[in-house]
């Protein structure tokens, strides 16, 4: 249980605000690279930490994120021409570059030197594997881009963001990936019938023998990182589901697959909408070219609402509170614990928006399932209070390496720590195999 203060600190990232101030120290996976898919294509408006911003590829393919009002008199630059390196005002015709710089004001005299004195605000972009990244932070000169594996790869060997739009606080879409107990009911089966292949469509689902998992958490330089301990048979064997917690917002649930791994990053648009975004990669080398051609892959059996020029109207999908999410009650009775589709993290996302838009912590009664979100919310608050007090950024703000590191699932027998059995798998650089058990 928190606080109502500490809820709030928790919460609200807008500008200004003490958390806000501790993401901004980050750069944020702010939008697909396929947005904006060729120079001088339409803007987009995106929102991010409560900021309403217009996304734009000039014509050299340089990415600018500025402020959508036009500094002159306020009209949303969403409307504005984007030719030649710039984002061109149809309101008075003022032109300003990829960093924000005033470059044409033809509507003054010649000899004026108004538009020397003029910028619109502008955000470091970076685009890197498909992934507009941005930097909304006090810094003149950023910090590196975070090294996960996504941002590290060859561009072959990375998959296109998988986005999903949820109406809720992010910290709730935090703390439902960090919470172990909950496969073995909202993503439970209570058959055999199962294909285990996810991306056939097919029936998937948990059906663990042990219901109640043990947790154990250890703090990190970049995070925390913990196990759920699940008896798995009657020789003494012990399934430990292996997850991540990495600064600010980033999560690596326990791995299933030896092909595909995936970082999960919930973003925060504003205190009441999130997006999730994965940033998978391919464990097996190069694929074959393109091998999607769009975002969102998992969410293919449900689909996506059609956009609009609204930034809160993207990846949402068709599946949701006002259909409550397709669930099928005839499939809830003979096959699955819930009638939810299991596409994607709907599931999850119909749990964690059923909260409300920001759920009152002070309510809640935890138990010992729920000591990684525990954990992870008290360093989140030290953290901010730690900037807000004392001027100190988390380490891993400027130590990108810390990035480097994976989730793991493994089977061993009670006389063996997880820990050190996965101590080589859950780091990137050692380059061992990805320590994976595929659920019963």
């Amino acid at each position: 249980m928190l606080s109502p203060a500490d809820n709030e600190l928790l919460t609200h990232i807008g500008p200004g605000t003490p958390m806000g101030n501790l993401l901004r120290q980050y750069w944020i996976p702010g939008l697909p690279s396929l947005e904006l898919p060729s120079p001088d294509c339409p803007p987009k408006r995106v929102r991010l930490l409560g900021e309403d911003l217009v996304a734009f590829r000039d014509t050299s393919g340089q990415v600018g994120m500025v402020a959508e009002n036009c500094p002159h008199r306020g009209a949303s630059l969403f409307f504005g021409r984007n030719e030649e390196n710039g984002l061109r005002c149809v309101y008075h015709g003022w032109k300003f570059d990829a960093s924000g710089t005033c470059v044409d004001m033809p509507n003054e005299p010649p000899e004026s030197n108004f538009k020397h004195k003029v910028k619109v605000s502008a955000y470091p972009s970076r685009d890197v594997n498909g992934m507009i990244w941005v930097y909304m932070g006090p810094r003149s000169v950023p910090p590196p881009l975070p090294e996960l594996e996504f941002n590290i790869m060859p561009a072959n060997e990375v998959f296109p963001p998988s986005m999903m739009h949820e109406e809720n606080n992010w910290v709730q879409g935090v703390e439902g990936d960090i919470d172990s107990s909950h496969i073995d009911y909202l993503h439970a089966r209570i058959t055999d019938d199962v294909d285990r292949d996810f991306r056939s469509g097919g029936l998937r689902g948990f059906k663990s023998l042990d219901r109640a998992p043990k947790l154990e958490v250890v703090g990190t330089p970049y995070g925390a990182v913990y196990a759920a301990k699940r008896k798995w048979d009657e020789q003494g064997n012990y399934w430990y589901r292996i997850s991540q917690f990495m600064m600010p917002f980033y999560t690596m649930i326990a791995a299933s697959s030896p092909n595909i791994h995936s970082a999960r990053a919930w973003v925060p648009l504003d205190d009441h909408n999130t997006v999730l975004t994965g940033l998978p990669f391919s464990l097996t080398g190069p694929q074959p070219e393109n091998p999607q051609n769009e975002f969102g892959v998992s969410f293919k059996s449900v689909g996506y609402l059609p956009q609009t020029g609204d930034a809160l109207s993207r990846y949402r999908l068709t599946a949701n509170a006002r259909n409550d999410y397709l669930r099928d009650y005839e499939l809830e009775k003979s096959k699955m614990f819930s009638g939810i589709p299991f596409a994607g993290n709907l599931q999850d996302v119909a749990m964690t928006e059923s909260m409300g838009r920001i759920y009152d912590r002070t309510k809640e009664h935890l138990g010992t399932s729920d000591l990684m979100v525990i954990f992870v919310r008290r360093m989140l608050l030290k953290a901010c209070r730690d900037l807000q007090e004392n001027g100190i950024v988390p380490e891993s703000v400027d130590n990108p390496t810390l990035y480097r590191v994976r989730s793991a699932s493994i089977i061993l027998p009670e006389d063996k720590h997880w820990f050190a059995a996965t101590s080589e798998a859950r780091d990137t650089n050692s380059g061992a195999p990805v320590s994976y058990v595929i659920p019963r």
